[in-house]
């Protein structure tokens, strides 16, 4: 069921994506234009934190301190996204440094529990479970850098009918931004297909 769940989330997000790359890009959209390295971050943080995260807390093999991290944060990811759903297209008042706090708190939720709950490395899932939550601090820590970055370039206009909410792919101020978020795409997409594969050729 687990897998089931996996792909088809994975497979949503990926058409998802190309839904929202056409919407996005198109002149005068709210929030403004897109890079391809942004919307993979963009649907790959969707997909992971609300949507693997959620199925693996239900996983029976998963030993239960790496479900109940992974549970929490899901759940804390899909608050936030209800949130953020008004904040940007209702109140248009979303702005990076709330993202920012909500992502410390993340770490620092995740770190707490990796001390108070049992974490074994002699399950069925080997490395792979130590490491599934090493990938999560790391894609908490890479968005705090990305909202930071985003949040001096833009010089925090995020806010009103005219916020800008993406990276664009053509502008110079965010060229950095968009050279970093392929640096970072790169290990935590490879990690997620090799967990994928070990999961379905078992």
């Amino acid at each position: 069921m687990s897998r089931v769940a996996l792909l088809a989330s994975l497979v949503g997000c990926v058409l998802a994506a190309f839904w929202f790359r056409s919407k996005q890009n198109r002149a005068h959209a709210m929030g403004g234009r897109i890079s391809n390295p942004k919307l993979l971050w963009l649907f790959f943080a969707i997909w992971f934190w609300l949507f693997e995260c959620a199925v693996l807390a239900f996983e029976p093999s998963l030993p239960q301190g790496y479900r109940l991290i992974l549970g929490v944060h899901a759940a804390s990811m899909w608050a936030r996204g209800a949130l953020e759903m008004v904040m940007l297209y209702v109140t248009r008042n979303w702005r990076p440094p709330i993202g920012i706090t909500h992502d410390v708190l993340c770490i620092v939720t995740v770190l707490v529990l990796m001390v108070v709950v049992p974490l074994p490395l002699d399950s069925a899932w080997g490395l792979f479970a130590p490491a599934l939550i090493f990938m999560l601090l790391f894609s908490l820590l890479v968005e705090v850098l990305y909202a930071a970055l985003f949040f001096k370039a833009v010089e925090g206009k995020t806010t009103g009918e005219k916020g800008i909410w993406f990276a664009s792919e053509d502008e110079a101020r965010f060229k950095r931004i968009n050279r970093i978020t392929t640096a970072f795409n790169v290990p935590q997409v490879v990690f997620q297909l090799v967990l994928l594969g070990a999961a379905f050729v078992q």
